[in-house]
């Protein structure tokens, strides 16, 4: 049987899920999924690789996405995680860096306002985090700690008198260059404790630079962050943000929201892999018609729908309540480590102008490696699922 581009999409497959996973959501849910791809293929990806070539965040998206009601979707307006995991694959799938920064200001952000705040700080607060009038960034990451930030945060929070003076570096913080609110975690120096804190950017003593250079992501604005005696109310320290325990309890569930980016790439490098692969002609024929790229082709699916069925899971067990930290650990080795063979393969069927952005698979090929990297490394969370299995803390 063969194909040509003007009818790829009639294919059965053409939406890249294998198994039908999205049956497993109500109609009201498969509703609101073609709703939000709807948009995203009209406001998100024709404006994607200019965004990302120039390294510029479009600012006039962000009234746009605030319209779409994409904030929260579990904990405020009752959906499962199988369907927030599926929509952020899809935005994911138009394009990393906006995933990204939705993945910053509703998952890391808004995500510890959730758990971390008191009800009367919710009240305060979350209204203007849901309707985007608030735009919020998560410091947690600093200059000198990475992996090792549980025990060695070095941003520093002093009590004086009903307020807090917070003092210290943040880097890699995505949306910081612009956001309203960043949330801010510092080591109480009363009793060496990481605690929580959200820091309006207009104050004094905050200031953050755009991290030039990059090659991954490149529509984030990810910034470095210094606090120079920044003065804040005792209303602004998240009420049960009191140790690293805590703090993980949000990087737990945003754990999830980065595995399943790694699926949301991994569908994007097929679809762009397979319409090459279609179109392009090689010795007077489709390349789709030579056996080695339909096993490259076929491979880049396993890898996906392998992805995506663990993702599923594990979704169902965060709706059950019964997730673990490791599950999310596995997820998030295991997808990311698919996700970097599957963009390497659709990067190789495009051979040269795999490296142009011009194709799109340049972007999600670089793209891939920052989602490898973030929300703990593929040895870090390889270490947590490997003292789950065994009982046995490693030596480093």
């Amino acid at each position: 049987m063969s194909t040509t581009s003007a009818d790829l999409s009639s294919l059965p497959y053409a939406d890249g899920d294998f198994y039908a996973f999205e049956q497993l959501l109500s109609q009201k849910e498969q509703d609101r999924l073609a709703e939000i791809r709807d948009f995203l293929a009209r406001e998100v990806k024709p404006i994607a690789v200019d965004c990302w070539n120039r390294g510029e965040f479009p600012m006039e998206l962000i009234p746009k996405l605030a319209s779409i009601d994409l904030v929260s979707p579990v904990r405020r307006q009752g959906y499962s995680n199988v369907f927030a995991g599926l929509v952020h694959a899809e935005v994911t799938r138009a394009d990393a860096s906006i995933s990204t920064f939705m993945g910053v200001h509703d998952g890391l952000f808004t995500g510890s306002i959730e758990a971390l705040a008191s009800q009367e700080q919710k009240d305060a607060w979350l209204p203007d985090i849901y309707a985007m009038k608030k735009i919020g960034a998560f410091g947690l990451t600093e200059p000198l700690g990475g992996s090792d930030v549980a025990g060695g945060t070095r941003t520093t929070a002093r009590r004086d008198g009903d307020t807090w003076i917070l003092n210290g570096a943040k880097r890699w913080i995505g949306n910081a260059t612009f956001s309203d609110w960043v949330v801010i975690y510092a080591r109480d120096v009363a009793d060496n404790k990481v605690k929580g804190f959200l820091v309006d950017t207009s104050w004094d003593g905050y200031a953050a630079t755009k991290i030039e250079n990059k090659i991954s992501l490149r529509t984030v604005q990810n910034a470095d962050i210094t606090l120079t005696d920044v003065v804040v109310p005792d209303f602004f320290k998240l009420a049960e943000a009191n140790s690293f325990r805590d703090v993980n309890k949000v990087l737990k569930v945003t754990r999830l929201g980065v595995a399943w980016q790694a699926v949301g790439l991994q569908l994007a490098a097929f679809d762009v892999a397979r319409s090459y692969a279609v179109e392009r002609q090689q010795f007077g024929r489709p390349l789709a018609s030579f056996q080695l790229v339909q096993s490259q082709l076929v491979s880049m699916l396993g890898n996906t729908v392998s992805s995506m069925g663990m993702m599923v899971r594990l979704s169902q067990l965060e709706d059950a309540g019964v997730a673990k930290d490791e599950q999310s650990a596995l997820a998030k080795a295991f997808t990311t480590q698919r996700m970097r063979e599957t963009v390497a393969t659709g990067r190789n069927i495009l051979g040269g102008n795999g490296i142009v952005t011009d194709y799109g698979m340049a972007k999600i090929f670089a793209d891939a490696e920052a989602v490898y990297s973030y929300e703990g490394t593929h040895e870090i969370n390889t270490l947590v699922t490997g003292r789950a299995i065994t009982g046995i803390s490693t030596i480093v």
